[in-house]
C-alpha cells in the first residue's frame, strides 16, 4: 500500500521543479498606510487578466486593472466600471452603463472604446475560457463614450454573462494595446489600468509591487499605501515569511498542507475558505487522445478505476475534499446534477479486465505499455497527486515517467505544443459552468490557451449541449441541459475531474476588510487595510 511518507519523498523533488460595497470585518476604525505582501507560489509571466484566465494573475492585476462588475458580499455581480446593465428580452443584447470620471493610471479617460475593443480584441479571440464564451459576440456598440451594447446572435443569458465577466471581463486601455501584437505588448508585464494600485515594478521570480493610486475613483481609497507580491516556491520559506511577519496573506493553497493545519492553531492567523467560496477547483487527469492506448476510452476509464480516490483524499490531503461525480461541484446547487455519483470508482480488477479487453495485456515485467506525465504545479497536492498517480498505474502494468516543468514551462508543452500523454494540475468551477468549465470539453479553442480543450479530442453531442446549455434563458431547463451534459462527458470520459476541494487562506489577523467576499483573493482590495503590528 502506498503510504504518505513515501509519497511525500517522491513528490519533493518533483515540486522543487517547478465598486462593491465595504464589508464591516471589524469595529476598529480604519487605517491609511502600510505596506501588504503577499504570499505567491509561482507566477505565470504574464499581468494581464484580458489575456490569461487565472487566479495566479488575478490575485497581482485586479488591484491594478477592473472590470465591468465583481461579486458583493453576497456573491451577487455588483458594479466596478459598468453601473447598470439590462438584457433585451430576446438575449441578444445586452447594454452596460459605464462609470463616469475615470482615468486610465496614464491619465487618459476611460471610454466605451475601452470596453468595445478589449471585448472584440481580447475576450473573445484571446482569452481563455472567454472565446468559447463570446463566440456569439457579434459587435459592441457604443452609442457614446458612456454607453457599450453587446450584441450576440445567439442568447446570452444576463446571469451568465455577469457571473462570467467577474473572472473573463477585465478592461485595458485600448490605447495602449491598438495596433500592436497585444501577445507581445509591454503592458502585459508591465500593466496600465484603472484600479486602486498602480504598477511599479516586476521583478522576475522574485516579486511585483504596486503603490496607491491617488487617483482612484473611490473617494479616499485605497487604504494601503503599497502591495508587494513576492514569489516563494520553497514551503518552509513561504510558512516561514508569514511567520516573522514578512508575509501577511497566502491564498488558494499556496501553502503546505501540513504548514496549513498546523497555523490554523496559531492564534496570529486565520486559516479558512471563507472569502474563496466562488472558486471550487478538482484536481485533474488530461488525456492526450493523440496517442493511441489514450484515444480508446476503456484505457481512459481503467485508469480511473486504479485510482484510489478516497485513500489519496485522507491519507495525503487531510481529508480535505471528496471525489468529485463530474466537472460540476455539489457547491454549485443552480447545475448540479441530481444523484450524480462518481463515475469509475477504485476498481483495480475491473482497471485490469478493461485494459486486456482494450488489447493491452501484461508484457515483459509485466509493463503493458509507457505514459509521459507532465504536472502543472498549481500546488502542493500536484505533485503528491502525480507520485500516487504513477504508483497506481505501476500497479496496473502502466509506466509513468514524471517531467518536471515550471507553471510556465507545463503550460506551453501542455497546451501549445501537446507535447505529452497525460497531465494533472487543477480546474476551478467559477459559478456556472459556462464560464470556465465546459471549454474544457468544447471544441474550437484556438491552440495554446491553457486550460481548454486541447487533449485531440471532440464530440459532436458534447459540443451541441454545450452551446444548447449556454444559450438558454430558462433556469430549469439549463440545469436539465447540464445533466444531460454531465452524464454526457462522464460517459465520453475525454479527462477526468478526480477531486471536489476548496481553496484554503492563511492570513494574518492585522489584516481587516479581507475575505469579505467570495473570489478576494482576486478582487481589489481597495478597502483592505492593516492594523499595527
Amino acid at each position: 500500500m502506498i503510504n504518505r511518507r513515501d509519497l511525500l519523498l517522491s513528490a519533493s523533488a518533483l515540486a522543487g521543479a517547478g465598486a462593491l460595497p465595504r464589508a464591516a470585518w471589524s469595529q476598529d476604525a480604519p487605517r491609511r498606510g502600510g505596506v501588504l505582501t503577499v504570499h505567491m507560489l509561482s507566477e505565470q509571466r504574464i499581468l494581464n487578466p484580458a489575456l490569461r484566465a487565472s487566479t495566479g494573475v488575478y490575485v497581482i492585476t485586479s488591484k491594478m486593472i477592473e472590470g465591468l462588475v465583481d461579486l458583493d458580499a453576497a456573491g451577487k455581480p455588483a458594479p466596478v466600471l459598468a453601473t447598470a446593465w439590462d438584457a433585451a428580452p430576446d438575449g441578444k443584447t445586452i447594454t452596460f452603463r459605464l462609470r463616469q470620471g475615470v482615468t486610465w493610471h496614464d491619465g487618459k479617460p476611460f471610454t466605451a472604446a475601452d470596453v468595445q475593443y478589449s471585448a472584440m480584441e481580447l475576450w473573445k479571440t484571446q482569452l481563455n475560457y472567454s472565446t468559447q464564451l463570446q463566440q456569439y459576440l457579434t459587435a459592441v456598440e457604443t452609442p457614446d463614450e458612456h454607453t457599450a451594447v453587446f450584441r450576440y446572435s445567439q442568447p446570452m443569458p444576463l446571469d451568465l454573462l455577469l457571473r462570467a465577466l467577474c473572472d473573463l471581463g477585465y478592461v485595458v486601455p485600448k490605447h495602449v494595446f491598438a495596433g500592436t501584437n497585444v501577445l507581445e505588448n509591454p503592458a502585459n508585464t508591465a500593466p496600465v489600468g484603472t484600479g486602486p494600485f498602480k504598477f511599479v515594478q516586476y521583478e522576475r521570480g522574485q516579486y511585483v509591487t504596486a503603490e496607491r493610486n491617488p487617483n482612484y475613483w473611490q473617494p479616499g481609497e485605497p487604504l494601503l499605501d503599497r502591495v508587494v507580491w513576492r514569489f516563494i516556491t520553497d514551503p518552509a520559506a513561504a510558512a516561514a515569511a508569514l511567520e516573522t511577519g514578512q508575509a501577511q496573506v497566502s491564498s488558494y493553497n499556496a501553502l503546505s498542507l501540513a504548514d496549513l493545519d498546523r497555523l490554523k492553531d496559531d492564534r496570529r492567523f486565520t486559516v479558512s475558505t471563507r472569502g474563496l467560496e466562488a472558486n471550487a477547483f478538482n484536481n485533474t487527469l488530461e488525456f492526450n487522445h493523440r496517442r493511441k492506448e489514450l484515444a480508446d476510452v476503456r484505457v481512459r476509464r481503467a485508469i480511473a478505476h486504479s485510482i484510489d480516490v478516497p485513500f489519496f483524499l485522507e491519507n495525503f490531503l487531510y481529508g480535505q475534499g471528496k471525489p468529485a461525480t463530474g466537472p460540476i461541484p455539489s457547491s454549485s446547487p443552480a447545475f448540479y446534477p441530481e444523484g450524480a455519483r462518481q463515475p469509475y470508482p477504485f476498481d483495480k480488477a475491473r482497471a485490469e479486465a478493461l485494459l486486456d479487453e482494450a488489447g493491452y495485456r501484461r508484457g515483459a515485467g509485466g509493463i503493458r505499455f509507457s505514459l509521459r506525465l507532465v504536472p502543472l504545479m498549481n500546488g502542493e497536492d500536484v505533485p503528491l497527486l502525480a507520485t500516487f498517480i504513477q504508483q497506481s498505474l505501476q500497479n496496473v502494468g502502466i509506466r509513468v515517467e514524471i517531467v518536471n516543468l515550471d507553471i510556465a514551462g507545463a503550460l506551453s508543452t501542455i497546451y501549445r505544443d501537446w507535447n505529452f500523454d497525460i497531465a494533472t494540475g487543477w480546474h476551478q468551477y467559477r459559478g456556472d459552468p459556462a464560464v470556465s468549465t465546459t471549454v474544457w470539453y468544447r471544441s474550437g479553442s484556438p491552440k495554446g490557451a491553457p486550460w481548454t480543450n486541447q487533449w485531440g479530442w471532440q464530440s459532436d453531442r458534447v459540443d451541441q449541449l454545450t452551446d444548447r446549455a449556454a444559450a438558454e434563458l430558462d433556469p430549469a431547463k439549463r440545469k436539465a441541459l447540464y445533466a444531460e451534459w454531465t452524464a454526457a462527458v462522464n460517459e465520453e470520459f475525454p479527462i477526468w475531474m478526480i477531486t471536489e476541494r476548496q481553496f484554503y487562506s492563511a492570513t494574518s489577523k492585522r489584516l481587516r476588510n479581507d475575505h469579505n467576499t467570495p473570489r478576494w483573493p482576486s478582487a481589489s482590495w481597495h478597502d483592505t487595510w492593516l492594523a499595527p503590528a
